[in-house]
């Protein structure tokens, strides 16, 4: 009977994970004025960024809970004050939102990937890393995967951060509110490179950041219902629907948060006069 059950689970994200990746079929871009554009038959996607304007898509489908992966070149050279993003996110005043954010910085020095988890439209629960790599030689791949149980955000099937369900002591956790893909370039030199001290130089422009592999197995919320069951009453082993952190990537997690953390929300005591947030105190 459990098998049956899980049946429909099991195709629905073989219809959805089989497929070759298409930003023509997958995407759409939503704003730009021709900055953001789909060549090579669909296959590679670039946003741009002048002084006018940057630019951004949307995936087509919405989903709750998912695994999404892209792979992402950034922005080379003085890529100081631009923002790329990759991230979740519901609509409304008290939206959910799951955050990949990297912030330019002046050629030779690293970017800053900077993630964050909303619910109902509350973050402040910021954790900063460099990156063991340059991000912009070549594609790397960043995933969010996020099921009723927890949030991991990977790059290069690294783990590098681990949000999880603690709803039992208080914490929000967002699994109510079908969430889209987007991603963007865009400028933020107030704030993005060293507070906004750094300001974009806009003789280097267009920026241009690249996008190719992106994968979606997740289940699609369509006119009110989900491609997959009641995925938080029936348990799923095996899938990325019940996937967790093993042994061998914890090691890995705390190994990148060991030598490329830069900003835990969790460790800033100054930032909580008032005590830590329990998630923090709990983990």
């Amino acid at each position: 009977m459990a098998n049956s059950y899980l049946l429909p689970l099991f195709l629905s994200l073989i219809v959805i994970s089989s497929v070759s990746a298409n930003f023509q079929r997958d995407v759409e871009i939503t704003w730009g004025d021709g900055r953001g554009q789909i060549t090579n038959n669909g296959e590679l996607l670039t946003l741009s960024l002048d002084k006018s304007s940057g630019s951004g898509f949307q995936s087509k489908n919405e989903y709750l809970f998912g695994k999404i992966d892209m792979q992402m070149k950034l922005v080379p050279g003085n890529s100081a004050g631009t923002v790329t993003t990759l991230y979740l996110k519901s609509p409304g005043t008290t939206w959910d939102e799951i955050d990949f954010e990297f912030l330019g910085n002046l050629s030779g020095d690293p970017y800053t990937l900077h993630t964050n988890v909303y619910t109902q439209g509350k973050g402040d629960k910021e954790q900063q890393f460099k990156l063991w790599f340059d991000p912009t030689a070549d594609f790397h791949t960043y995933t969010i995967l996020w099921n009723p149980q927890r949030i991991i955000f990977t790059v290069d099937r690294t783990p590098i951060r681990e949000f999880k369900n603690m709803e039992s002591i208080g914490t929000l956790f967002p699994k109510n509110r079908p969430m889209r893909m987007y991603s963007s370039l865009w400028n933020a030199d107030d704030w993005a490179t060293r507070g906004g001290l750094v300001k974009t130089d806009w003789s280097k422009a267009p920026f241009t950041a690249s996008y190719r592999g992106f994968n979606q197995e997740a289940c699609v919320w369509s006119n009110g219902k989900s491609s997959c069951p009641d995925v938080t009453k029936q348990g799923t082993t095996g899938s990325w629907l019940s996937q967790e952190l093993d042994s061998t990537a914890q090691e890995r997690m705390r190994w990148v948060q060991k030598n490329y953390m830069i900003y835990n929300y969790c460790t800033d005591s100054k930032r909580f006069p008032q005590g830590l947030p329990k998630e923090c105190l709990a983990a």
